[in-house]
């Protein structure tokens, strides 16, 4: 397929743009500048604030969009973006794959929240769920609409834990934000990039999934495994007041969430098998995959 990718150079979006061209698609960046890039880089320049940018873009020769890009933060402008990239695909068939994220849930308490379960957004993403329902609502106008809501990220020394490495750095040990109790349903990224490469090709019109395979990694073991922290097995909590004055409120508060989260309906629905290393594993000084 011609996949037409949003925010295909972040850290995420990198994985999956080299597991869709491993695979043999033929994957098309959208760019908000070509400037930089070779003049014959095969990429869509378009902008989330210019909608109209973003429905050229979508041309009849596009079999399917990825949208992996940073939200705005503007609700208003992140619904008209995501208008403008499903309007060209009403009516065909064709796929479009939307980023959310777990933290939609909002903390779960013990028992794994699922598909099923109900949202109750932090601040740091609150309109998500309903920029979620505008794309699934989608699938009732023939577009094969998916949402993917990732677990926290690590590999290939990115994504939150990669912070943490360098919070370990600076202070000497391992620094977790707030409750010793805090659990975090984690992904590796090379497992979450294959798991968008099925939603494009096997996932049904409306689908919703978790991109999770461990459902629950306390954040402070994680802490404590860092080699960075010289490999003592120590961590220490950030108290979340502390951490929000250098991370910022919403942030802090996201990384302070206790949440449980299965991933298994991608698994049984999808044939998604999750096999890279966990990521106390790989903090631990495991060979990257």
């Amino acid at each position: 397929m011609k996949v037409l990718v949003l925010g295909a150079t972040g850290y995420i979006g990198s994985a999956v743009v080299s597991r869709l061209t491993l695979e043999g698609h033929d994957v098309v960046p959208l760019v908000k500048n070509a400037a930089a890039l070779h003049p014959d880089a095969p990429v869509r320049v378009g902008d989330l604030t210019d909608p109209a940018s973003l429905r050229a873009a979508v041309t009849d020769d596009v079999d399917a969009v990825v949208n992996l890009a940073t939200p705005t933060g503007d609700e208003a402008v992140d619904a008209a973006a995501l208008d403008a990239l499903v309007e060209p695909l009403r009516g065909t068939g064709r796929a479009f794959v939307y980023t959310s994220g777990v933290w939609v849930l909002g903390a779960t308490g013990d028992t794994p929240a699922n598909e099923d379960s109900a949202t109750d957004p932090i601040a740091i993403v609150g309109y998500r769920p309903r920029i979620e329902q505008r794309v699934l609502a989608a699938a009732e106008d023939d577009v094969r609409a998916v949402v993917i809501r990732p677990g926290i990220a690590y590999g290939h020394d990115g994504g939150i834990p990669a912070l943490m490495t360098g919070w370990a750095r600076e202070h000497g040990t391992g620094r977790y934000v707030g409750p010793v109790a805090t659990r975090w349903p984690m992904v590796h990224v090379d497992d979450l990039a294959e798991l968008y490469v099925l939603a494009l090709t096997k996932a049904q019109p409306g689908d919703l999934l978790h991109g999770v395979a461990w459902d629950s990694v306390p954040a402070a073991a994680i802490a404590a495994a860092d080699i960075a922290a010289g490999g003592t097995g120590r961590a220490e909590p950030w108290p979340l007041p502390e951490a929000a004055e250098t991370l910022g409120a919403p942030f802090a508060e996201a990384l302070a969430l206790d949440q449980v989260v299965s991933g298994r309906r991608a698994v049984d629905e999808l044939g998604w098998h999750p096999s890279r290393p966990s990521v106390l594993t790989e903090l631990a000084g495991a060979p990257r995959v």
